[in-house]
């Protein structure tokens, strides 16, 4: 029996990769339809009841006609997506949450639905180190210097310069798949790694030392974030923590933009008690026209492109693809985020 199946790709994630995934790991034969969603070139945003999804509900509602297992990155899927494809069976996201999936109507019109942790990790993980050593070495900004025709020699002044990674202390918050990742490339340059997870109940051996959040914000050099966004985490790094890091340190979330008071940032940089702040995520995405980190002195920006690389993309559809096929084998899901809805077939990790 043939399988129908709906690759929803985009610029990133492309239709090829997911099809290539799914051909090499799904034994059965497949019927893949095709549609392209307009991210990255268009921001994704919020679709009906759903957050960070990319194409409409028409668009998804046609594509999912007779469709059985869709696998995607960005598609949305609403309850109104769900009424009007009652054949749908698997939705699998190739993000490592699916916050673009009403996960519960999902569950209620019984569409497991799958993702691919750590699928952006090591990616994450080496921007995030680029994003340390470029706040810490003036580079972006002494590269805007000699592309404008400034030379800053006055750089060099002792009170100007910044500190080396090597015998640094670099406060990790957060210590799962990035963070972890993050403490073993900076095992290479001599650098004494802290970090804090009150949701690790497994504290490694080696690597990297848990401490209080306290005690990491008061000895870390840089501090880096890697806690997931949740209620809890909203605005845990405010003008108190940041008052709390030592005079001239460096902070770098790469994370997520509700884990941070981008303006309590800002006032630490203009009163010189943080040396420099680099962003890879932000409260408002796009960046609007008259941000005050625009302003900023000693800001590093990137816009949201920490995990954007060709493994990330691979990994994506190789994950999602192994998923299909246990599930067409009728094997437990390796990474289901509703098991309930097919007893018997959830990993028991999951």
């Amino acid at each position: 029996m043939t399988v129908r199946v709906l690759s929803a790709g985009d610029d990133f994630v492309l239709n090829r990769l997911l099809a290539d995934a799914l051909v090499s790991k799904v034994p059965v034969p497949l019927d893949i339809s095709e549609i392209s969603l307009p991210w990255p070139v268009k921001p994704f945003g919020r679709v009906a009841e759903v957050d960070e999804a990319s194409g409409t509900e028409e668009q998804m509602i046609e594509a999912l006609r007779g469709v059985q297992i869709c696998v995607t990155q960005m598609a949305p899927l609403t309850e109104r997506i769900l009424q009007a494809s009652p054949e749908l069976r698997l939705f699998c996201v190739g993000r490592g949450g699916p916050v673009n999936v009403n996960l519960d109507a999902a569950t209620l019109h019984g569409v497991a639905i799958t993702f691919a942790p750590g699928r952006n990790a090591q990616a994450t993980a080496e921007h995030t180190v680029a994003m340390m050593l470029s706040g810490l070495r003036r580079i972006p900004g002494t590269h805007s210097d000699l592309m404008a025709g400034t030379w800053r020699g006055d750089y060099y002044r002792y009170e100007s310069v910044g500190r080396e990674l090597a015998d640094s202390v670099v406060g990790l918050v957060g210590y799962g798949a990035i963070g972890s990742k993050v403490a073993g490339i900076l095992s290479g340059f001599g650098v004494r790694v802290v970090f804090h997870d009150p949701y690790l109940t497994d504290v490694p051996v080696g690597a990297a030392e848990s401490v209080s959040l306290e005690a990491l914000l008061e000895q870390s050099h840089v501090v880096s974030l890697h806690a997931r966004a949740t209620p809890t985490t909203r605005g845990m790094i405010g003008a108190p923590q940041i008052a709390a890091m030592p005079q001239g340190s460096v902070l770098v979330n790469c994370a997520r933009g509700s884990l941070l008071d981008y303006d309590a940032v800002c006032d630490a940089l203009e009163s010189g008690h943080l040396f420099a702040a680099a962003f890879d995520v932000f409260p408002e995405e796009p960046i609007p026209v008259g941000s005050r980190l625009r302003r900023t002195p000693n800001v590093i920006m990137t816009p949201h492109l920490a995990g954007a690389s060709r493994e990330t993309a691979s990994n994506a559809a190789d994950i999602i693809a192994a998923d299909v096929a246990r599930y067409l084998g009728d094997e437990p899901l390796l990474h289901c985020a509703n098991p309930e809805v097919l007893p018997g077939k959830a990993h028991p990790d999951a």
